[in-house]
């Protein structure tokens, strides 16, 4: 080690408690160097695995793969935490030296042939080898993803898939910093009482606190972060104003400057395009869904198309309500997207006596984190003990112990909750640290990040509904992570096929719209009394309400990103007209706007994680919705036996076993859309022909 690395905490043993990283000690400029002695490293070992002169065997080979490349998956997760959670210019510069040499370090891999072809004589021989059910599904991940990779191809071939890595590296990079740039950059300053018309306290709250952390005392700030815009939406009564942020939000990405995001979309579709028939698909869409439980974009198709109809019916419907309602109250325009939340909230307050401002009031973060934690205890029987001697990379950062039956010890459970300049919007789960016994019982160090807005000091931060399934989601995907309890790192935790990962985490939002569960946790923030009855009976029958929006929102997406992604070739696409023109085949509303228009689509284009594959949410809400029906027939959302299926075959499988099987193995068979369906309020919907 030379005398560099041996005074770099990225590349010393990490001796704080359970082996957390020591976030104070890192600064940027430890990354990049840390990061080439990593790879060096990780080289050296792929190399000895390559030159001995040993038979290829599983351990020899295979799990020697998996034993290799651990300084650089701990430095890399450090990284891509701060990337993700307390970015600051100094990281985002080194995002962008780092993306392409990280994709290049991937090729010399994935596309070194002598290791692929002992990778190959591990499988030709397996059958003498007395492999484990997840040994054999670890060793067909492999020859699976080294295939995929284009492992097998000629030279020439190999070397345009890598500069073909490298490239979408650097695209994919740059398309989430100009997203995170344009988000910062912008804020629409509330300057009086007439800018906070209709606001509730919450919400003028939360806007005098970002307006004191950007330094402007006194002022109101509404942020292009979700949490932010939609509840000014929801209740500016300031129609210009609405308009002015929802155009703002939807542009992120669209400026036309040096920010601008379509240029890059149009390399991106292009690349993956060419990548694909590279390794013998016609489209990127048939290479992406050929490794995954939908298997084709037809069958990806057939499910979107059975959900458009109705939902697009639906939301019709509630358009003309609207309408209804804006003419009612004196207004002569035509409703528009930026009018949409505003005038449902009044809807569902006229219709089902429920307001949004009423429901925050009984839902604290606290307490919903609570709900969060005592529904894994009923279900899983895991116990949460708060830590403060844990290092974190932010103040706001709170870390739990997280133990199980008989005391013993699961993980360590991080939550990073409230929206900040340094943070990307959204929402998601990572690790720190993923579980394996490959070399030890390592225990997991799980992640969740979300975008509230904080609370003024002294006050309880409040959450919208969705606010709270959107924590309850997250915390799903963390127990995905804390439960896995596999033995090969590859396989840990949320390594499963991208249209099963969110099984778990959209399974687990069902709790939370269970009175069993809101009784508890829903109590007022000044009074402590929990929701009346009354009040939760109404809020549960409007659970539906605006569904056929919400589908039209998501589905639209889904249909798009899967349209890009179908382009035989894509030289010269014009961004902007190719998302009009798939749009209008679908009859899209005008009074709706996709829930991510393309130049801020990060799911897509930030990365490749749902490129193609943004379908799987609505894809595992067929899974979800059905198995949480395996609870109600047992009758007894905490039913044991069915909980403890369910963690066996779900939760601490990881991607020990093919998707399908598992699923059968909890619940007996594969479901059908009808539960969904069911679940959105869509089932009885009228067909697009007949609306």
């Amino acid at each position: 080690m030379t005398q560099a690395a041996a005074i770099n905490p990225l590349l010393q043993p990490w001796p704080g408690p359970d082996e957390v990283p020591p976030f104070a000690e890192v600064r940027p400029e430890h990354f990049e160097p840390a990061f080439d002695h990593a790879m060096a490293e990780h080289l050296a070992e792929i190399d000895a695995i390559v030159a001995q002169g040993a038979a290829p065997d599983f351990d020899n080979t295979i799990a020697a793969l998996e034993r290799s490349g651990r300084t650089l998956g701990r430095v890399s997760d450090v990284f891509f935490n701060l990337t993700g959670a307390h970015t600051s210019d100094a990281i985002m510069k080194i995002e962008r030296v780092m993306a392409p040499k990280l994709a290049a370090h991937d090729s010399r891999i994935d596309l070194n042939e002598p290791l692929f072809r002992r990778i190959e004589a591990v499988a030709r021989n397996r059958a003498g080898m007395g492999l484990s059910a997840e040994q054999e599904r670890v060793l067909e991940r492999y020859v699976t993803d080294f295939r995929r990779a284009g492992a097998h191809l000629e030279p020439a071939a190999k070397t345009r898939l890598a500069d073909i890595g490298e490239r979408l590296a650097e695209l994919g990079t740059a398309f989430g910093q100009n997203v995170l740039t344009d988000e910062q950059d912008y804020t629409l300053i509330l300057d009086g009482k007439d800018d906070l018309a209709g606001l509730p306290d919450f919400l003028i709250a939360a806007a005098r606190e970002a307006a004191e952390e950007r330094g402007m005392d006194g002022k109101h700030v509404i942020t292009l972060s979700r949490s932010s815009v939609e509840p000014f939406l929801q209740f500016s009564a300031r129609r210009d104003l609405r308009e002015k942020i929802f155009k703002a939000w939807i542009a992120r990405g669209d400026t036309g400057g040096k920010t601008d995001n379509k240029a890059i979309i149009a390399q991106m579709v292009a690349l993956r395009a060419e990548r694909a028939k590279l390794l013998g698909y016609p489209t990127f869409a048939h290479y992406r869904l050929d490794d995954s439980m939908a298997r084709t974009p037809s069958a990806v198709r057939g499910l979107l198309g059975e959900v458009w109809p109705r939902a697009r019916a639906r939301a019709l419907a509630d358009r003309d309500a609207l309408q209804e309602l804006v003419q009612e109250e004196g207004g002569n325009f035509r409703l528009a997207p930026w009018d949409w939340r505003y005038y449902a909230e009044k809807l569902r307050k006229k219709l089902h006596d429920v307001d949004e401002e009423t429901i925050k009031s009984y839902l604290q973060l606290e307490k919903i984190v609570e709900a969060a934690f005592d529904t894994a205890h009923r279900l899983f029987g895991l116990n949460f003990r708060p830590r403060t001697d844990v290092p974190v990379w932010h103040p706001d950062v709170r870390v739990w112990e997280v133990t199980g039956e008989g005391g013993h010890l699961v993980g360590l459970f991080f939550g990073d909750y409230f929206a900040r300049t340094s943070k990307h919007s959204g929402a998601w789960m990572t690790t720190l640290r993923d579980q394996e016994k490959l070399s030890g019982n390592i225990r997991p160090l799980v992640v969740n990040v979300m975008n509230f807005s904080k609370a003024a000091d002294g006050e309880p931060t409040l959450l919208s509904f969705d606010d709270a399934r959107t924590l309850f989601h997250e915390f799903g995907h963390g127990l995905h992570g804390l439960l896995s309890d596999v033995t090969y790192p590859s396989i840990s935790g949320t390594s499963v096929l991208r249209d099963f990962v969110e099984l778990p985490s959209q399974l687990y939002e069902h709790w939370l719209e269970r009175p069993e569960v809101l009784r508890r946790f829903a109590v007022h923030h000044r009074t402590g009394e929990p929701i009346p009855e009354a009040l939760l009976e109404r809020l549960l029958k409007s659970r539906t309400f605006n569904q056929g929006a919400a589908t039209v929102e998501y589905v639209s997406s889904a249909l798009v990103d899967l349209d890009y992604h179908s382009l035989e070739k894509a030289d010269g696409l014009d961004v902007p007209e190719f998302e009009k023109a798939a749009l209008a085949r679908i009859g899209m509303p005008e009074e709706i706007v996709m829930r991510h228009r393309s130049p801020h689509f990060q799911h897509v284009f930030s990365g490749d994680g749902y490129s193609a594959a943004y379908y799987s949410y609505m894809w595992a809400e067929v899974l979800d919705a059905d198995a949480f029906r395996a609870f109600e027939e047992a009758g007894d959302i905490f039913d044991q036996a069915t909980a403890q299926k369910l963690r066996d075959n779900i939760y601490a499988a990881g991607g020990s076993r093919d998707p399908e099987a598992a699923y059968i193995a909890f619940r007996g068979r594969m479901p059908t859309p009808d539960a969904l369906l069911e679940r959105r309020g869509l089932l009885d919907a009228v067909s697009a022909g007949e609306a």
